[in-house]
Parts: C-alpha cells; sequence; structure tokens
C-alpha cells in the first residue's frame, strides 16, 4: 500500500509534501507531484500538511480519481527507483493522460 497523490495538485505542486517526506519519495513531474510507490513507507506525513487536500492513503482514493493511482506508478516505468527526489530533480515530463489535462488553477505558469 502506499499514498496518491490526486487531481487536487495538478498544476498546483505547493511542495508542502516533498519537505515533510522523511525518505524522499515525493517526485516532480512537470504539472505534479507524484509519490514512488516502492519508496514510500506508509508513514503518512505527506497527507496532513498538504493545503489541497490531494493526497489519499491508497484505498481511500476517492472513486472519480481511482485513475491517480496507476499514475502515481505510470510516472516512474522509465524513471525506475531512483532513490531520492532531491537528487533527482524536477522531470520534464508527466503521465501522458496528465500531460493532456487543461490547465487545472489560473494562476499555472508553464
Amino acid at each position: 500500500m502506499t499514498y496518491v497523490i490526486a487531481q487536487p495538485c495538478v498544476d498546483v505542486k505547493d511542495r508542502a509534501c516533498v519537505d515533510e517526506c522523511p525518505v524522499d519519495c515525493i517526485y516532480e513531474g512537470e504539472r505534479t507531484l507524484y509519490i514512488h510507490p516502492d519508496e514510500c513507507v506508509d508513514c503518512g506525513a505527506c497527507e496532513p500538511v498538504c493545503p489541497t487536500e490531494a493526497i489519499f492513503y491508497e484505498d481511500d482514493l476517492p472513486g472519480e480519481w481511482s485513475d491517480y493511482l496507476q499514475a502515481n506508478a505510470d510516472f516512474f516505468v522509465d524513471l525506475g527507483s531512483p532513490g531520492g527526489a532531491q537528487k533527482t530533480g524536477r522531470q520534464p515530463f508527466d503521465v501522458p493522460w496528465i500531460s493532456e489535462l487543461p490547465p487545472q488553477n489560473e494562476d499555472w505558469d508553464k
């Protein structure tokens, strides 16, 4: 089991969760953040600090955002398990269907 970042993070990427994560498993894509399912230790530290309430324990993920469970895994297919988001830095991509979403935030500046 793991935590999942869902739609409310798209085009926001507040990063409070990144600062709180003790194992550095929250990676940054172009438009959203992703939790590495193999690196996450299920501590839950990220969930309460998310100002957009975008982070859910996998079993608590609302049905309307169920695709984000797979998106959080798919993001790492080519990236693998680098063992730390800070050393990896922002990635120049997202899962394709997230890249294709219309802007979710009026202030979002690509």
